[in-house]
């Protein structure tokens, strides 16, 4: 991914890079999301990166002895420390819905982002919402206020937030609306596809924004539009 394209990606919205898939892939039916409501500790900020990932569980103390516990965290933080950047921290919660642990807080998150990580998605808790760093957004499941009893299972294999499977090393782009999986073939046409889905969504807007129009107006406004997509 050359510089050019990442910081397009930076400025542009969760939604507007789900869109452009489907103008690079030239069809419908691209799945690669999250499903249902996230939360974001900065709804202003989008993070894109290649995904690190790692699945955790808090709910119930681990079973292992502890040297191992943390020997696997710092085998952990050392993994996450390290792989390409634009990196994006993706930590799937085990205990799910009843998850408990908000491993996303003050600490984690400004250690996270000393790795130079762009973010942290997860189905899990987040919490310190008013001393999280800036430019280290977290989508997170839920806020709470406790850690419970948050361990580290494992890492460097596939996870699944909210519906969406992530692969180590897929990229991944994510806000306040959710998040995506960038597939591979989209890339090379991701730019191009982005400034011709703004170019056609802009004769909609400038047609409609602030006037009124009659049927006759907006089948030709619509007409336009479409025939800008294709």
């Amino acid at each position: 991914m050359d510089e050019a394209l990442l910081t397009l990606l930076r400025q542009v919205d969760t939604p507007t890079v789900c869109n452009a898939i489907e103008v690079a892939q030239g069809k419908r039916g691209f799945n690669a999301f999250t499903r249902g409501t996230m939360l974001c500790s900065a709804p202003g900020e989008a993070m894109v990166g290649y995904a690190r990932t790692a699945r955790i569980r808090a709910v119930s103390p681990p079973e292992e002895p502890p040297e191992v516990i943390k020997t696997r965290r710092m085998a952990y933080y050392k993994y996450m420390a390290e792989g390409p950047r634009p990196g994006v921290a993706v930590v799937q919660d085990m205990d799910g819905a009843d998850a408990i642990g908000a491993y996303w807080g003050e600490v984690n998150t400004n250690i996270h982002k000393s790795f130079g990580l762009s973010g942290a998605l997860t189905n899990g808790v987040m919490r310190d919402l008013g001393d999280l760093p800036e430019g280290f957004p977290v989508v997170a499941g839920s806020i709470g206020p406790s850690h419970g009893f948050v361990h580290v299972l494992d890492f460097d294999e596939t996870v699944e937030i909210f519906g969406m499977r992530v692969a180590p090393g897929a990229l991944v782009h994510a806000d306040r609306h959710g998040a995506v999986v960038i597939p591979e073939d989209a890339v090379p046409r991701l730019s191009e596809a982005i400034a011709t889905l703004m170019r056609s969504e802009k004769i909609v807007f400038d047609a409609v924004k602030g006037k009124r129009l009659d049927f006759e107006e907006f089948e030709a406004v619509w007409a336009a539009f479409e025939a800008a997509r294709t």
